[in-house]
């Protein structure tokens, strides 16, 4: 028999009249262990929709979930002028069908409410015990970092079935709902959007952050038909520190919430397919694939805590790779060693070149 924990006292099955008179408070009760399993119809109000929709999102592994107007991004104007002063390098696909990035309504012509969701990725890391494993070993032995969010499964895999879960059971439940849903590859503006939603502020080095959860945060987005009560946007709580701008070893955030992608770690591990300017390649420091310094320099970070989600328990303990194993890697070795990674992003030849990168800096760096 369902209990709701704002009503301890009621163990009934609710009924419309009790989820009607008490949807002011139940709306926005994050942590009600109650999911109903109804059909809702046209005389449900929205409100109780939305908190149906929120815990489900809950029961699939969401940690966050908000809810923000389909409406153009507010930061529209800045990515069509980042996008024409060429700031995303390679990246051309973010300039591919811009209007339909900038508003949902684009994305889905039906579109009224997006519903954000957000899965916490931090996991511990085991530390480099002996001196042949540190980074600054001995020739051969050299150790490169691999960005957290590329440590488990890949989370495109994760959070889209998630996703495509939780549009299924709202079209399922709501009588005439619609959805669409998009992660990081989607034509979506997801960190701007979720911000509105109240999921976090956009920060300095533009990455989401969450008071309690920090940056550490895989975002995605249900686009739907359903006109739901929308939350207080997220405050923006960076305040004067500028910690991930004066971490940044390339520069890349040029400026407070701007960001060069031609100077980023993570893009010239990732998504440069070319090989790395010359007067970047010493700033790449030991990073194999991606980059997690802004982020573990964030004071939001200090506290963050280790997901609930075992599809991303690191398949590397450490978070490194030798880069003598990866510069003899075959084919079948790449296959093996990366299968379900986000790390197949980078094919062999170009993980190849960045562990040559990574074994030079460090032998620079056991000589000087």
């Amino acid at each position: 028999m369902p209990r709701c924990n704002l009503f301890g006292n009621c163990t009934a099955v609710p009924t419309r009249e009790c989820w009607t008179e008490n949807a002011p408070r139940l709306a926005y009760n994050r942590h009600c262990d109650l999911i109903m399993s109804t059909l809702y119809d046209a005389d449900t109000p929205a409100a109780i929709v939305a908190l149906a929709i929120r815990q489900q999102a809950r029961h699939l592994g969401f940690d966050l979930v908000g809810i923000a107007p389909a409406t153009p991004s507010p930061r529209a104007d800045y990515l069509r002028q980042w996008l024409h002063d060429g700031k995303q390098g390679m990246m051309q696909w973010l300039a591919d069908g811009v209007e339909k990035r900038i508003d949902p309504r684009v994305y889905m012509a039906s579109a009224r409410s997006l519903i954000c969701l957000a899965i916490n990725y931090h996991t511990k890391l085991q530390p480099l015990e002996s001196e042949q494993d540190k980074p600054t070993g001995p020739q051969g032995q050299y150790r490169g970092k691999i960005s957290r969010h590329a440590l488990g499964q890949d989370y495109h895999e994760v959070v889209k079935k998630k996703l495509y879960q939780l549009a299924d059971w709202i079209r399922q439940n709501v009588n005439g709902a619609e959805t669409r849903v998009g992660v990081d590859t989607a034509p979506i503006m997801e960190k701007s959007h979720a911000a509105r939603s109240g999921i976090g502020w956009q920060g300095k080095n533009t990455l989401t952050i969450n008071p309690k959860l920090g940056s550490w945060l895989l975002l995605g987005v249900v686009v739907t038909n359903l006109d739901l009560p929308v939350d207080e946007p997220a405050i923006d709580r960076c305040g004067s520190c500028t910690r991930c701008i004066d971490a940044c070893p390339t520069g890349a955030i040029i400026a407070p919430y701007q960001l060069d992608a031609r100077r980023c770690i993570t893009y010239l591990t990732i998504e440069h397919r070319d090989e790395v300017p010359q007067e970047l390649k010493s700033a790449i420091g030991d990073w194999l694939y991606g980059c997690d310094i802004c982020q573990e320099v964030c004071p939001y970070n200090m506290r963050a805590p280790d997901t609930t989600e075992p599809a991303f328990q690191p398949r590397f303990a450490t978070g490194t790779l030798a880069t003598d194993e990866v510069l003899n890697w075959t084919d079948e070795d790449y296959r093996r060693n990366l299968r379900h990674s986000a790390m197949k992003r980078v094919k062999l030849p170009m993980l190849k070149r960045n562990a040559a990168i990574v074994a030079e800096n460090l032998s620079k760096r056991s000589k000087s």
